[in-house]
């Protein structure tokens, strides 16, 4: 009797060792810092929008727009931090967690963030202030970007064109089946491009300009996450 006993326990233990390591991951939403003017998100498909308030919680799905004059600061998960110009509009295409099968406080894997950009300007500042893998892909137009390291860029897309400014950190974009092409700071590029790669901010004036709003809006965000942690912790 001692080894099908044995046997029983050993197939419990691996089970609960496999329970316990798989992790559970569940969507999530995008909080509010901060916004100027009336901002509104929904469904877009059925054109149901409501006025953004710092109570929001923006899901997958909900589409966002600004138009003249109106500005929203986004924390998409902790890790990415988007400012949305006036404008603009984004949608929400995936917000997702993964902790530990067995934390129900805490043990935290990974959080991934996926969002296009319809037309507008961004500024994003992306910086991981834990162990745990984060992760940002951003669709606009022509282009996808995907971040995994601390950075600061400005994404602008309208019907003709998309460009794309590093202040800081670097970022990845490919075009189609391309492999990507990597953007570091004080570079930028535009698509459709003539050039074979990204280009030196300095020798663009927009790009400078994009720059300095770029940091600006960084620190901007960075105040905000403080201020809006103090309220109510991720």
């Amino acid at each position: 009797m001692r080894f099908p006993a044995l046997a029983v326990v050993l197939t419990l233990c691996c089970g609960l060792a496999t329970g316990c390591s798989k992790g559970i991951s569940r969507a999530t939403a995008a909080a509010v810092l901060s916004f100027k003017g009336i901002v509104v998100f929904g469904n877009a498909e059925q054109n149901d929008f409501q006025p953004v308030t710092l109570k929001s919680r923006i899901h997958d799905g909900n589409t966002v727009r600004t138009s003249d004059g109106v500005l929203l600061d986004l924390a998409l998960i902790p890790a990415a931090l988007t400012h949305v110009s006036a404008n603009s509009e984004i949608k929400i295409e995936e917000l997702r967690i993964t902790k530990d099968g067995n934390q129900t406080d805490g043990g935290m894997r990974d959080r991934s963030a996926r969002i296009r950009l319809s037309q507008g300007t961004i500024t994003v500042l992306f910086s991981k202030a834990d162990k745990s893998a984060s992760h940002l892909s951003i669709d606009a137009r022509q282009v996808g970007i995907s971040v995994d390291s601390d950075c600061l860029f400005r994404v602008q897309t309208d019907d003709t064109t998309t460009r794309v400014t590093c202040g800081r950190g670097k970022i990845y974009v490919s075009v189609g089946a391309q492999s990507p092409v990597t953007i570091a700071a004080g570079y930028f590029q535009q698509w459709p491009s003539a050039g074979p790669g990204p280009l030196p901010v300095a020798d663009d004036a927009t790009a400078q300009i994009d720059i300095t709003e770029s940091l600006g809006i960084g620190d901007q965000l960075r105040k905000l996450q403080s201020d809006w942690q103090n309220r109510r912790p991720f």
